[in-house]
This record gives C-alpha cells, sequence and structure tokens, in this order.
C-alpha cells in the first residue's frame, strides 16, 4: 500500500464510508457508502500473496459459485471468526435479530461450524489496526484498501463475469476480474424522517428539490419550535457525517458514471450547475439548514445512540442516512409506525434518482489455513442467499435470486435506482488518490470535511460558495499531481 494512503488513514482518523452504513456504526463502519478505510502496512512487501490472486476453487475449495448449501460439506468442522461493526446485533436489549440468533440457524444446517463473533464500536480505526497486525481471523468487512491491495489480504470468490451473474453490486471489490468481496447487504440513499411529524408541522407531500426540503424543516421549525429538531446532523459521531457523500454519484446526478469514472476528469467537478442538482447542491442543504438554525443547537452534543430514540418519539423530524438507520430509528421505541424514509431531495431534469450500493462486504482471509476458508465460504453463502439478514436490516437483496424488497422502500416508487459504475481498467486506484492528494476522501472516511461545512455555517465565517471553491482548487491540484487528462 502506498504511503500517502497509509498517511490519509491516519488523517482522517476514522475512514468512514458507506454508501450504506451498517447497524451502529458508530459504533461502527457506512459502503460508498459508509465503509472503514484500511491500510497494509506501508513498510511491507507490496507483493501479493499467491494464492489472493486465484480464485478458491483453484485453491482446492468449493467456490462460492459451485457450493451448494444444505448439501456440501455438512459434516465439516471448523471453528472461525468474524470481526464486524454491528455491535447492535450482540445487544440482547435491540429487537433485531441478534448474532447468537443467526448463528443457531447457521447450525441448524451446518452443526460443526463454529463461527466465534467480536464486534467493535470503533471498528474503523481496529480494523485498520488489525489488518495491518495480520491478526484479524478469518472473516471481516472490508474496509477500503486500495484494489490493487485486495489480493495481499483477501481470498477471491471467484472471477467477475461469473459473480455478477449471482450477487448484486459484485464489482465493488474487484479487480482485475476477480471478487474479493461480498456484499452483507444493498442499501439505497435517502432520508430517514418521522412521518407524523411532517404531517403535523403541514407537510403533506416528500420534498423533491432542496428548496422544498429546506422548507419543510421550516414549517417543523415554526410548528415546534425547541420541542422538535427539524434536521439532526449526528455532528459528534464523526462517520455519521461521512453519510453525505453518498448522494454525490446517482443521486445527484441520475449517472452511474459519475462518481468513479467522470468526476476523476472534471474540471470543477463541485461547481454550482445552477439546475438544483449535482454534487454542489447535496451539501448545499446541510449548509443552509445549519445557517438557517434547523439543526440541533449544539451541534458539538449530538448522540448518535440518543438519536434512534429521539426521532422515534417525534422529538426529530428526519436524518440524511443509508436505508440501513430505517430498522433501527423505527424500532428505537413505541412509534415505529411513525418512522418512514424517502428519497433525498434533488431532482435531475424533472426525475429523481436514488443510489443504491452495497453496505460492507464480507471479505475472507488469504491466509487462513483452507479448512477455515472452506468454513468461510459456507458461512458468506449462508448469509446472503439463507439468513433473511438483508431483508431483516432493512436493506436490499444481495442474491439476485431474491427479489423480496422490505416496506422500507414503500415511497420510492417512480424513483430510479442507480448503482455506481466501477472505475475504466487502468484508473481502479485514481479515485483513491485523488481523495488522498486532496485530502477531501468523498466516499473514503470524508467526515472532516462535511463536519467543517457544519462549523463553518454555525460560526458563519465561510461561505458556502467559499468551500467549495477550496475543494475544488484542493481537487484540481490533486489531478495535476496525478497527470489527469481533463475531459468535462
Amino acid at each position: 500500500m502506498k504511503l500517502k494512503k497509509v498517511m490519509a488513514v491516519a488523517m482522517a482518523a476514522t475512514m468512514v464510508v458507506s454508501l450504506a452504513g451498517c447497524g451502529s456504526k458508530a459504533d461502527a463502519p457506512a459502503a460508498d457508502g459508509d465503509t472503514a478505510t484500511e491500510a497494509g502496512d506501508a513498510e511491507t512487501e507490496d507483493t501479493a500473496d499467491d494464492a489472493g490472486t486465484e480464485d478458491a476453487a483453484a485453491d482446492g475449495l468449493i467456490s462460492y459459485s459451485d457450493l451448494k448449501l444444505g448439501e456440501d460439506l455438512t459434516d465439516l468442522t471448523a471453528t472461525i471468526t468474524l470481526f464486524n461493526h454491528r455491535t447492535d446485533l450482540q445487544n440482547a436489549d435491540m429487537p433485531n435479530k441478534q448474532w447468537d440468533e443467526y448463528l443457531a440457524d447457521f447450525n441448524q444446517m451446518y452443526p460443526n461450524i463454529t463461527v466465534e463473533v467480536t464486534t467493535d464500536t470503533d471498528y474503523a480505526e481496529s480494523a485498520l489496526l488489525r489488518l495491518q497486525g495480520g491478526d484479524w481471523g478469518d472473516i471481516m468487512m472490508i474496509p477500503a484498501v486500495d484494489a490493487a491491495d485486495l489480493s495481499t489480504y483477501f481470498l477471491s470468490y471467484g472471477d467477475l463475469e461469473t459473480l455478477q451473474n449471482e450477487v448484486r453490486f459484485a464489482d465493488q471489490w474487484s479487480y482485475d476480474g476477480q471478487v474479493y468481496g461480498i456484499p452483507s447487504t444493498g442499501t439505497a440513499q435517502g432520508v430517514v424522517y418521522n412521518k407524523k411529524v411532517f404531517e403535523e408541522a403541514g407537510v403533506t407531500e416528500l420534498p423533491k428539490t432542496p428548496d422544498e426540503f429546506i422548507a419543510a424543516l421550516k414549517a417543523i421549525k415554526d410548528k415546534f419550535g425547541d420541542e422538535v429538531v427539524p434536521l439532526y446532523t449526528n455532528y459528534a459521531a464523526g462517520w455519521t457525517m461521512g453519510a453525505w457523500d453518498a448522494y454525490i454519484g446517482g443521486t445527484a446526478t441520475g449517472d452511474p458514471a459519475f462518481q468513479n469514472q467522470k468526476m476523476l476528469h472534471m474540471s470543477n467537478p463541485f461547481a454550482d450547475q445552477g439546475n438544483g442538482a449535482g454534487v454542489y447542491n447535496v451539501y448545499k442543504i446541510l449548509y443552509d439548514a445549519v445557517a438557517q438554525g434547523l439543526t440541533e443547537d449544539d451541534y458539538t452534543t449530538t448522540d448518535w445512540e440518543g438519536c434512534k430514540g429521539m426521532i422515534n418519539s417525534g422529538k426529530i423530524g428526519c436524518m440524511v442516512l443509508g436505508s440501513w438507520a430505517f430498522p433501527q430509528m423505527r424500532d428505537a421505541g413505541e412509534n415505529g409506525d411513525d418512522i418512514g424514509y424517502f428519497s433525498f431531495p434533488i431532482t435531475v431534469d424533472g426525475k429523481q434518482y436514488a443510489s443504491a450500493g452495497p453496505d460492507y462486504n464480507f471479505g475472507i482471509n488469504v491466509n487462513a489455513d483452507e479448512t477455515n476458508q472452506q468454513a468461510s465460504l459456507i458461512f458468506v453463502k449462508w448469509m446472503t442467499e439463507k439468513s433473511g439478514f438483508s431483508y431483516n436490516e432493512g436493506g436490499l437483496p444481495i442474491s439476485l435470486s431474491d427479489n423480496n424488497y422490505p416496506d422500507v422502500y414503500s415511497a420510492f416508487d417512480g424513483i430510479e435506482m442507480v448503482a455506481n459504475e466501477p472505475s475504466v481498467a487502468g484508473e481502479e486506484d485514481l479515485l483513491n488518490n485523488l481523495n488522498a492528494d486532496s485530502e477531501l476522501n468523498f466516499n473514503a472516511g470524508g467526515d472532516a470535511k462535511v463536519q467543517a461545512i457544519i462549523e463553518h455555517a454555525a460560526n458563519g465565517d465561510m461561505s458556502y460558495d467559499d468551500i467549495i471553491a477550496e475543494w475544488n482548487q484542493k481537487w484540481t491540484d490533486a489531478q495535476a499531481t496525478e497527470g489527469v487528462e481533463i475531459t468535462e
């Protein structure tokens, strides 16, 4: 891994992306969305383990594609470990299905495979340290490593050409035609809200544009005063700020090639396009809401765990988070029926889009012994096809044979979901490089830049246009450093 990537991680502290986010992320990770950034030791060899460049079948294992659950290897005996961010799935007080319940179900099919689950409330930083030390076990949720380094750490599940016909979002953690990650679930990006608060404030139609959204927040403020926070920022958690990055691709542009391809070659990609869409308007919503007093009084005192009960009880109007957050807010109190989810308020040429993509991906340790690798492959495929995990978590199903979508997406009728296309061949690491050079870290733990928006809006010491001008200059400088040709 390149030294500047390690430095970028150190500066970000908890590089959490996620398009998608996770259960108790602050507690946790976020995907394109919401994913913790990891790095290998800058001093270690950059040579990939030979085993990592081959698929599982080539290593003498039954591959992901060939594995028949409930038929193959039902007598396999192994003890494997899973390191992940879902601390809420180890909390008996939480209403969602817990890890021990999933494992009990798994053991009905594979009784001799023991899965030991370890979670961490600061997964992003802890995963980085474990990845560097090599002591992370058999399965982990893949952090944002450089694509070229995937085979150094993780076993290939098989070739992309095959797997993209079996699982959704198979290309997120692929490199050189091999797939190194299977998504735990998929998410769409929108806004979680309290339907009763919106209705009592007179907001009868869900906002579709930035202006309509700000007007809805003002209506809540006018109706409830200080009793309800119209938009809760979750500033203090840090990783929650990176969730805003998930909207800059398909949601803001309707273009699946924008984020990983076009933005890399654009001149001033964050500038105002004058049409109410684009990257500019994603973050402007946040700046305007803070500047106009439509968020919490003191952003430094926000409470991630506490906000769940607050929105459930009607003390918060809405929060900008991936769909993974919906079940947590719904189940945090007695008013679950009041919690809803709608598409982020940007309209592109009269149509709304919603970015969709994977949450954290399961990665299998390339250096684990063959028995544990096989057991890990079995568990990951069971989680994907048999566990019901995606549905239980309000997510998009990962298996392409499953079209069982949860009720969270009931307000997405007529809204086109857009999955970001991967980088073009030869540019797999370019976004990472531009992120590191510019220190903007879009969808790579860029919470610091979003926190700065809140700080400047609250203090009134920097205009939004000045912030964007600074971003554009940093991006331009990074493009020059990387020798990027400007084509847009």
